[in-house]
């Protein structure tokens, strides 16, 4: 189990990002020191050992291993402090259908990540968390999403995303490609060509775990379907929408496939296979969130990553990154346990815990008190963060997708990616049919 530790930096870099950071007012080593200093305590005691005989169930979906580790490490310091056992639990890319079965059965785990869906799906699951003191530090760039038209807010973020593509400085160089000049989807296909001519791999995707051919459809869609286009953005909402306008959406994902721009494995490898190849510089593009450039850190110190926004559908329209939640913990509002699972709320909120989170994976706090440390990030999302000429828009199936789309986003994607025969028109059709119906039960 690694350290709970804040990355070694001379100190904590503020992102010039409205309500996302906040600069310390004490110097951040004292943070780091302190928060170091309790990890190493709760080592030397060895195993984690729940002492009240209580123990809460908290499911997560945070993939990384690195972010996997520094969770179940905060865990056992919870445990080493409070005596209250957490049993934390990451089930994998099935995790969306492990909390729809649970929900149906009401067998709710204590705690679990909201993954976008806090107010969307799961509000009815969850106990209002206003009379936290945290409630009143959520950084206004995330607060919106994550409350109800009443006031009620339902997830702790202990980060937020700013996501668009990350790729491998080192990769691009070598292919002679400039990021700074990527801003149509035709420019991004030109720098493909010249990433597959120098021999490596321009998009690395993962399919083994299916999310991330979901994230590649979710990615895609917004710039060809609803960026700049009131009229699908109010079709899509009101369940007008003319479906055979996906075909875009599939036909781009297709041409890719077609040209070669996809590892060979893309259907079977996984999500870390793919942040080793970036690490190995052998790949270029991933569509992820940020925090997978921190992971490629954790397997290469010396490759050089980065982040940008999504390419335009055409010349004349704007570049986009996405917002949103990303580790955002919410709490059962049918805990057996509501008095402990409040207390690990408060402690994943505390400023030194929330700080290494969010620090661990690589994006800014979603707490205008704390202070994550972006490190080799922070010149991205200072790039971007203010940037007027970029969109910053919702995830696409957060948005405008019913409740329940985002396995076929994953399906469909892999479907095309495989080459399936007929797999543009299932794609399209499975999309159809399941946005009606589940439209229709709203």
């Amino acid at each position: 189990m690694k350290k709970l530790a804040l990355a070694a930096m001379a100190g904590f870099i503020a992102v010039s990002m409205s309500g996302c950071s906040k600069a310390p007012e004490e110097p951040a080593e004292t943070t780091t020191t302190t928060a170091a200093q309790a990890v190493k305590e709760t080592e030397s005691k060895g195993n984690a050992v729940a002492s009240t005989g209580v123990t809460i169930e908290f499911l997560y979906n945070l993939n990384g291993e690195s972010v996997s580790d520094a969770i179940q490490d905060v865990c056992k310091q919870f445990t080493e402090e409070t005596g209250i056992g957490v049993e934390a639990v990451m089930p994998g890319s099935n995790f969306s259908d492990i909390m729809k079965t649970r929900m149906a059965s009401n067998q709710l785990p204590d705690v679990w990540t909201t993954h976008g869906w806090a107010v969307a799906r799961y509000a009815e699951y969850l106990s209002p968390l206003n009379d936290f003191e945290f409630a009143s530090h959520i950084a206004p760039s995330i607060k919106e999403q994550i409350t109800d038209g009443e006031g009620n807010l339902y997830t702790l973020p202990i980060d937020m995303d700013l996501t668009g593509m990350i790729y491998n400085e080192n990769v691009l160089e070598e292919a002679g490609v400039n990021v700074d000049d990527i801003k149509t989807w035709a420019d991004f296909e030109a720098a493909c060509e010249k990433i597959k001519a120098a021999g490596l791999t321009p998009i690395q995707l993962g399919g083994k775990d299916s999310y991330t051919m979901g994230n590649m459809m979710d990615f895609v869609a917004p710039t060809l379907i609803t960026n700049e286009d009131e009229a699908n953005q109010s079709a899509l909402l009101d369940g007008s929408f003319d479906w055979s306008k996906w075909n875009t959406v599939v036909n781009q994902i297709d041409s890719w496939r077609q040209k070669g721009y996809f590892n060979t494995d893309a259907v079977t490898a996984d999500f870390m296979t793919g942040i080793k190849a970036l690490a190995a510089d052998k790949a270029a593009f991933m569509f992820t969130a940020a925090s997978g450039i921190t992971e490629t850190y954790v397997q290469n110190q010396d490759t050089k990553m980065g982040f940008m926004p999504l390419p335009a559908r055409e010349e004349g329209l704007k570049q986009s990154l996405m917002t949103g939640e990303h580790f955002a913990v919410g709490m059962s509002k049918t805990t057996k346990h509501p008095e402990e699972v409040k207390q690990f709320m408060e402690f994943l909120a505390r400023e030194d815990i929330c700080s290494y989170l969010a620090t661990k994976c690589g994006m800014p706090s979603g707490l205008d008190n704390v202070v994550s440390d972006t490190g080799r990030l922070a010149p991205y999302y200072d790039k971007y963060a203010n940037d007027s000429s970029i969109l910053n828009i919702p995830y696409f199936d957060r948005k405008y997708l019913p409740s329940g789309m985002w396995n076929d986003l994953c399906v469909t994607g892999a479907a095309i990616v495989s080459g399936q025969a007929d797999s543009l028109t299932v794609a399209v059709d499975q999309m159809k049919t399941s946005y009606e119906e589940k439209k229709a039960q709203e």
